[in-house]
This record gives C-alpha cells, sequence and structure tokens, in this order.
C-alpha cells in the first residue's frame, strides 16, 4: 500500500524547531517530501522570486526524509515542490509550525498560510500551523498531536476545492486546552508605527513597529477561541471577490 505524499514547508526556515517538530508530526503518517527556506522568511507573504535565481540544494540535515533547502518565499518552496514531484500531485501540503500565531489579518502577511494558499491554488488540501509562541525553544509537543490529527483527517475526508485551513494552537499547557474550534477569521489589524534611527554613517533609516489590535466583538472568531485556549481551525480561500458588493457595482454601470 502507497503511503499518503506530504508537502513540508514553512516560513521560518529549515532549520527551525518548529517545522522539525511539524516533520516529526507526520513523519509515520505519509512520504515525506521537505522543502524550506534556507534562511527565515516570515512576513513575505505571497511573495515570489522574480528577479533572482532560485537555487534549490538537497540537504542531508534530517536522516532518511527527502530534503531540500530554497532560496526563495515559501510560495517558491511550494512551487519547487510541486516541479521536484514531476506530475506527481502531493496529497497533502502542511506549512509551520509557525513561531507565532497567525490570526485575524495576520493571514495576508504570513508566509506560513501563503504556502496553504499557494498549495491550495493548485488543488491541493493544505494547512498553515502557529503556535503562541514566539521563543526558538517552543514547546511544540502537544502542537505535534493536533498536527497529526488534522492531517489524518484530512487525507480521510478531503477539503473542498480551493480552500486551505488555518491552524492556531494556544500556548498553554496541555491541560488547559479546552478543544478544537472551527471558526471564522476574526477583526484585528497592526497599528503600525516606524522608529526614525540613524546609522553609524548618520544617516537616517526606519524600523517598523507596532501592535496588533483587535476590533472583534464576535466571539465565533479565531481571536475569541484562541485567548480563550481552544485550538482555532478557519478555513481560508484564495477568491478574494466581495461577492455581496458585485450587484451593488453592477448598478453604478447601469
Amino acid at each position: 500500500m502507497n503511503l499518503p505524499l506530504i508537502l513540508i514547508t514553512n516560513d521560518d526556515g529549515y532549520a527551525s524547531k518548529g517545522i522539525n517538530s511539524l516533520l516529526n508530526a507526520v513523519k509515520e503518517i505519509g512520504e515525506i517530501l521537505f522543502i524550506a527556506p534556507d534562511s527565515p522568511q516570515s512576513g513575505m507573504g505571497h511573495a515570489i522570486t522574480v528577479n533572482n535565481p532560485v537555487r534549490c540544494k538537497k540537504t542531508n540535515f534530517f536522516k532518511g526524509v527527502n530534503a531540500y533547502t530554497c532560496s526563495g518565499t515559501p510560495v517558491d518552496c511550494v512551487k519547487m515542490g510541486i516541479h521536484l514531484l514531476k506530475g506527481r500531485k502531493p496529497d497533502v501540503i502542511l506549512s509551520g509550525i509557525n513561531h507565532g500565531s497567525n490570526v485575524s489579518t495576520n493571514i495576508l502577511y504570513s508566509g506560513t498560510m501563503a504556502a496553504a494558499v499557494e498549495g491550495a491554488m493548485e488543488g491541493i488540501p493544505s494547512v498553515g500551523f502557529s503556535l503562541t509562541d514566539f521563543s526558538e525553544n517552543a514547546d511544540f509537543s502537544y502542537a505535534e498531536q493536533v498536527v497529526a490529527f488534522i492531517t489524518k483527517k484530512i487525507l480521510k475526508n478531503g477539503l473542498k476545492k480551493g480552500t486551505c485551513l488555518n491552524v492556531n494552537i494556544p500556548n498553554v499547557l496541555e491541560s488547559d486546552i479546552k478543544g478544537i474550534k472551527i471558526c471564522k477569521q476574526g477583526n484585528a489589524f497592526w497599528e503600525d508605527s516606524f522608529e526614525n534611527r540613524k546609522d553609524p554613517m548618520g544617516k537616517d533609516y526606519y524600523w517598523l513597529t507596532g501592535s496588533f489590535a483587535s476590533k472583534e466583538t464576535d466571539t465565533e472568531t479565531d481571536i475569541h477561541y484562541l485567548n480563550n485556549n481552544y485550538v482555532t481551525v478557519v478555513p481560508c480561500q484564495y477568491d478574494m471577490t466581495c461577492h455581496t458588493s458585485v450587484n451593488e457595482l453592477k448598478n453604478w454601470i447601469s
């Protein structure tokens, strides 16, 4: 019996603890193709490399795993992985486990989720996993259980074509996890600010900072449930059409 083919990537880079945990969670479930950025690519969104060559190298960093590092973005990694398979399609694409959450509008900036969205665009069931802990030494032990559980469910049931899942796991003790909630994306935005600094030559430069501010009052969202110790699962789609505005805009024309 052939094992399902699982393509793994992330945005924190091939050496991050999160992607090692992702690999550990599914290595007994299927055949693995591992292809991840050779350096951190957080905040790249759905960027692709068009003005520079993309370099892809086989690596022995993981014993017994068909693994590559890629000089490009997370989306480049997905595209390259599909290219390397030469017509064979992954049964599922898994991205993460990200160091830090990707709730609400963060999915627009997230390289982790961009890889999952790219998978959905290719018609492949895909998931982005994130843990609400930015630490390099974060404890991913419970997150691995969530990854294995959801991956098995997807391999059994599939996903609606054109959709992917955004999974966020709270950074609390396993005993404090209240369950898994299927919910919608919350309403929150970055309140940006730029710090004006000077380099050693006395020239100005700017450093983007800010805070993530929730505008949400709805309790059926990822923000609410994650803050209340639930694993959140948000189905996402790459079709960004505002369908409720189509008829209104048609009236403008007529």
